[in-house]
């Protein structure tokens, strides 16, 4: 078997298809175990490669995993960004290629570094920095991390002590042992690899405790279809949709939650219209919506509390080319979508409070930015809630909104706090703080979703510290390897 994989072409055509594979990992698959095997293959073909050879290896596996991953991106640009196929397959192609530069990075870096009889370390190491890397280089692409299919694994106790990155590096590791043990029969890793599985079930999945009563929520799900909404008539229909909803709600909640962009109109045009609804609602009811706002000439993605004067959020990481646009002198035009005021924003401040409600401070990441587990951490740091707000009808029918939800829960579970995501045509929905599911209303339907939850008291490991003890250890494990080779080289 080692051997076949170390034919040039068939090493290439496993690094491929160990990427593709790694797809199913994630939501809406969830076979999380599929993970530890293309982790073991993408290892066993990298062993004995040069530097050249691991870049190739890893690029291939980074086209693999984004070809299959990020097939949504097709979806976004032609079906909701006025492409034809032709321009929409070239600029989804470019995407993917791109992101598989930062695999063929790690990949030749670690074969740099190797090889030892420490290679799993280093492998696993390097996985996990290269991930992080993608998540700060060039504004970041947080998505597909190893750790994030693994919301309802023996794993998931992981999270809330050390985050997203402390699973992939436990994943990629076993992944690595795994080739060790069952084609390399190096038995000396059998502790080590029961350890990395028997220690995370020992660990508490919650830190927190709940504080106070329960407080009643509504998310209001309005299914407006994206390619009208923006027109006349769907400005109209939105908010005849979303009161109409909001009027259908049976409780008295304390928060009534709109999505992102709930109403396709600016906060100056839409406030009259708002504050009607906000007066149909009891009185410690408080309406909460995403609504863009402007001054003089910049526009902002935020979230609004009605009813609590000045409590607004404004997004604080933009997505290129969604919400503004580099090189906007050569590229405004060429596509439709370029031209609307949603892609052209301006961010907000780094560091701002949670929005308070009554009791509940909630720390707010709109759309995108619930995938950056160290941005929600900060929201995390001084909020007893988490809300996120997302208009996932950009992804269509595609796999996007489902993987989207699933990093969504693991923030949850990351940081113990009830996560609320409302969003226009699913996946709205209550998620505990143990990133469990408690509630979640139908896909593409007008739904309202009522439920409860409490707000928490204290921090997990990771809300306190954040995602840099794991880097660090990924980054001792990353250079365990060279530091062996150079001891053998000089002896």
């Amino acid at each position: 078997m080692i051997s076949l994989v170390q034919r040039p072409w068939l090493g290439h055509l496993a690094a491929l298809l160990a990427g593709a594979l790694t797809t199913l990992t994630f939501a809406p698959f969830s076979q999380w175990w599929i993970g530890l095997i293309t982790m073991a293959v993408l290892f066993g073909v990298l062993g004995g490669c040069g530097v050249r050879r691991g870049a190739l290896r890893g690029w291939l596996f980074g086209v693999g995993l984004f070809g299959t991953g990020t097939s949504w991106v097709y979806v976004s640009i032609h079906d909701y960004g006025y492409t034809s196929i032709p321009v929409a397959l070239l600029l989804t192609g470019l995407f993917v290629v791109t992101l598989a530069l930062f695999q063929a990075a790690t990949f030749a870096l670690y074969r740099l570094i190797s090889p030892s009889r420490l290679d799993p370390l280093s492998f696993a190491g390097m996985y996990t920095l290269g991930e992080a890397f993608r998540s700060w280089a060039f504004t970041g692409f947080p998505w597909l991390y190893l750790g994030s299919a693994h919301v309802e694994s023996p794993l998931a106790s992981l999270a809330p002590l050390g985050g997203v990155y402390l699973i992939s590096l436990f994943v990629a590791l076993s992944g690595a042992l795994i080739w060790q043990l069952v084609l390399k029969r190096c038995w000396w890793w059998i502790p080590a690899l029961a350890a990395l599985w028997m220690i995370p079930m020992l660990l508490p999945r919650l830190w927190v405790s709940p504080e106070g009563n329960p407080i009643t929520v509504a998310l209001v799900q309005g299914d407006q279809p994206q390619l009208e909404k923006w027109t006349r008539d769907g400005q109209r229909n939105a908010a005849n949709t979303y009161a109409g909803l909001t009027r259908q709600i049976t409780d008295d909640p304390r928060l009534v939650i709109w999505p992102e962009t709930a109403l396709p109109l600016f906060a100056d045009q839409a406030m009259p219209f708002l504050e009607s609804v906000q007066a149909t609602l009891p009185a410690n009811s408080t309406l909460v919506t995403g609504i863009l706002q402007r001054k003089q000439d910049r526009y902002y993605n935020s979230v609004m509390a009605l009813n609590q004067p000045g409590e607004a959020y404004r997004k604080a990481h933009l997505v290129p080319f969604g919400e503004y646009l580099p090189l906007s002198g050569l590229l405004r035009g060429i596509v439709g979508f370029f031209d609307l005021p949603m892609s052209n924003m301006s961010a907000g401040d780094a560091a701002q409070p949670p929005l308070q409600v009554g009791p509940l401070r909630l720390g707010v990441a709109i759309c995108y930015e619930i995938v950056y587990p160290d941005l929600v951490r900060q929201r995390a740091e001084n909020a007893n809630v988490l809300l996120t707000v997302s208009n996932d009808a950009w992804f269509g029918h595609s796999i996007g909104p489902l993987q989207h939800m699933q990093m969504a829960q693991l923030r949850a579970l990351e940081n113990n706090r009830y996560l609320l995501r409302g969003t226009n045509n699913g996946m709205t929905a209550i998620v505990g703080p143990d990133g469990r599911v408690t509630a979640q209303a139908p896909r593409f339907t007008p739904a309202v979703l009522e439920g409860s939850i409490r707000p928490i008291r204290g921090e997990t490991p990771f809300t306190h510290t954040g995602s840099w003890p794991t880097l660090v250890g990924a980054l001792l494990l990353a250079v365990a390897g060279g530091v062996m080779t150079r001891r053998r080289s000089n002896v």
